[in-house]
């Protein structure tokens, strides 16, 4: 299976400052397309008893798996930034490849991928590399972050030592914080004394996943709530508006007919009645104990696998994406027809520009995303986002969120009529809608008005939602376009949607010369050696893709979205972070660049080991029987060494571009910060 190892503490902020300064760019989002403050709008909401800068975050999953992840994902606007889930199984065995956002959305991926330490480790460093951006300038007037945790999925296993110690180190940071402060490089070294949060996180999301027994969440809640002191989410699956109206909507409205939720899903998970009984248990619960209890709506959907995009092996697939998102807001809605604004809700189902700022509307916060962030652009939507929130609350004249959740579905004198307030003070309400302070006009009212609209909204917006076409089988039915082609080590069409579609910025383009190289066969002969000239390697684009195989899970993400067939990760260079991680992926080719008195490169082929030591204007390539070394320029005129067959010079001519682009003094991707570790 593949392993995803973590980036050097050191090696993220070389490439991060070092490409914000040479590229105007950070893990290859582009500057311009960092969310900003948008003046005389407050977009901030409570969230628990801290303030967030904006509704947006991305949810558990893999945006938030890894410290670069995170760091795009702040810069993406996203300031309630829920973790990826942890569990006490670190060693899980994930299907390859794992997502599938062909249409909608599907994955067989469900939790981190990382060792329990690990992750604590990156999600550390995530916050740690995201205070250096604010030092820098950067999200100014969007300062105020909250990290969410989440965890699964059993109580055994969440009172687990390996479990607690993660929950203790998110809640007192400090020895971890330490030790990474120290590990700033020199350049950048005045960021060594920044006020470094210790205290991560002190509430968390708990993933329930699929099959979760009513009394196993009610107990893993107490336990969290009355033993370790946080404030808890309760996230919850689709499966709770039951059978009937899940088929009705996904079916008949939505006209999925060919998406087949099983029996079991249904069997399994808790059902409505129950999961209403223990809310309201764990709502005076957290109340007696000074905490917050939440719900999110919506966990995946459990569906069958039959498609042939992942293994055979996996009898079900988990559904994400639009046809989500009616449900999980017709879930929204009957939940609050119960318990009103009682209790906050989040949300996570579906999300996109086009309807972020509806879903805003309605009083959720954090509003997540993850599948639309797999989609072309990735990260680089975040800014469309806001652009759509920012524009619809200037249209109904809202300056902030509350505000506009009074105005956006056009419930705010329905929700008023709801309050009982005298007629003099209703109509000065009214009046203010029209085109004043609804906020001064409601007094000690307002946050009560607020309330009854996020209710109303949730009502209108879910009828809204289930009859919309856009979240229709019909409009989600075509993949992204093939061309045809078949990709190759190096040239493609150079149309780089692989790189931003990456969660962890695995992908990343190179450039090498154009043109025609010959490749020669080198025969050891008693007298010396023959040169031989056996074929050319042709390069006939200057734009090349590469991967860095650390933060590549193999996903098949960016094969979904490649216009060739052969996907990315599987045909383009693939570069090693360290010796260690090269020589623990036998079955995986590659290369590993290291600093040494000139260059050296490992590159493996076919599972045979070649390497590349470049000196001046000589190299010496050496594997398995053979030592050689020449001047590339001229062979036949320079070789020396000893080889126990005829060399075939292939493999060097393809790494020897390769090895110059990426050891480029402008190169600027996770290969180049490792090898320039150290320089001034």
């Amino acid at each position: 299976m593949v392993q995803l190892s973590p980036v050097p503490f050191d090696v993220q902020i070389g490439r991060m400052f070092r490409e914000l300064e040479e590229k105007r760019s950070v893990f290859d989002l582009p500057a311009q397309r960092f969310v900003t403050a948008y003046p005389g709008r407050d977009l901030s909401v409570a969230f628990r008893d801290r303030r967030a800068a904006t509704p947006f975050g991305p949810a558990a999953g893999p945006h938030t798996q890894m410290a670069q992840n995170i760091a795009l994902s702040w810069l993406a606007g996203g300031r309630v930034i829920e973790l990826k889930t942890v569990q006490v199984n670190d060693a899980i065995d994930v299907p390859r490849p794992c997502i599938d956002m062909a249409t909608v959305g599907f994955n067989v991926e469900w939790s981190q991928e990382l060792t329990v330490q690990q992750s604590l480790e990156e999600y550390v460093k995530g916050a740690m590399l995201i205070e250096m951006l604010k030092a820098s300038g950067i999200g100014q007037g969007l300062s105020e972050t909250v990290f969410d945790m989440s965890v699964g999925y059993d109580l055994a296993g969440i009172k687990s030592a390996k479990v607690q110690g993660f929950l203790e180190g998110m809640l007192d940071a400090t020895a971890v914080v330490d030790r990474l402060r120290a590990k700033i490089p020199a350049p950048w070294k005045k960021f060594r004394d920044l006020p470094f949060p210790t205290r991560i996180s002190d509430s968390l999301t708990l993933s329930t996943f699929h099959g979760c027994p009513p009394g196993e969440i009610e107990a893993i809640v107490t336990h969290l709530i009355g033993d370790v002191g946080l404030d808890v989410v309760v996230k919850l699956n689709p499966t709770l508006l039951g059978r009937e109206a899940v088929d009705e909507i996904l079916h008949g409205s939505l006209g999925y007919h060919d998406i087949v939720v099983p029996d079991r899903a249904f069997a399994e998970d808790a059902k409505w009645d129950e999961v209403v009984e223990t809310t309201e248990r764990l709502a005076a619960y957290a109340s007696a104990r000074g905490r917050g209890l939440g719900v999110k709506f919506s966990n995946t959907l459990v569906v069958e696998n039959n498609r042939d995009f992942f293994p055979a092996s996996e009898p079900v697939m988990y559904l994400s994406g639009p046809p989500l998102h009616p449900l999980a807001i017709a879930l929204t809605a009957r939940f609050r027809s119960v318990f009103g604004d009682r209790l906050p809700v989040s949300f996570s189902g579906g999300v996109d520009e086009g309807n972020f700022a509806d879903t805003v509307g309605l009083g959720l916060k954090p509003v997540t995303v993850c599948s639309d962030f797999l989609k072309f652009a990735g990260y680089r939507k975040g800014w469309r986002y806001f652009a759509q929130l920012v524009k619809r609350m200037d249209a109904v004249g809202a300056k902030d969120i509350d505000v506009f959740v009074l105005k956006a579905h056009g419930q705010a004198e329905a929700a008023l009529n709801d309050l009982g307030l005298s007629e003099e003070r209703a109509a000065a309400c009214r009046a203010a809608l029209a085109g004043g302070d609804p906020r001064a006009a409601a007094g000690d009212a307002f946050a009560a008005w607020v309330s009854a609209a996020r209710v109303r909204n949730s009502a209108v917006y879910a009828e809204r939602a289930i009859a919309d076409p856009r979240y229709s089988a019909e409009e989600n039915a075509t993949p992204p376009h093939k061309v045809g082609s078949t990709l190759m080590l190096f040239d493609c069409l150079a149309c780089d949607k692989c790189i931003p579609v990456c969660p962890n910025d695995a992908n990343f383009s190179f450039s090498i010369p154009l043109g025609d190289t010959q490749v020669e066969r080198l025969t050891p002969t008693e007298g010396g050696w023959t040169v031989d000239v056996v074929g050319a390697l042709s390069v006939v684009k200057p734009h090349q893709i590469g991967a860095f195989a650390d933060v590549c899970n193999e996903c098949g993400h960016c094969d979904i979205v490649c216009p060739e067939d052969g996907g990315p990760y599987k045909t383009k260079p693939l570069f090693f972070g360290s010796v260690a991680a090269f020589e623990a992926a036998p079955n995986r080719d590659g290369f590993f660049v290291e600093a040494g008195g000139g260059a050296v490169m490992h590159g493996r082929f076919g599972g045979e080991v070649v390497r590349v030591e470049r000196n001046g204007a000589r190299v010496r390539y050496s594997g398995e029987g053979f030592d050689v070394t020449f001047d590339p320029s001229d062979v036949a005129g320079s070789v020396s060494g000893a080889a126990d067959a005829p060399v075939d010079l292939t493999r060097l001519r393809i790494m020897l571009p390769i090895l110059d682009a990426v050891a480029s003094p402008q190169a600027v991707n996770f290969v180049s910060a490792a090898l320039k570790r150290g320089a001034p």
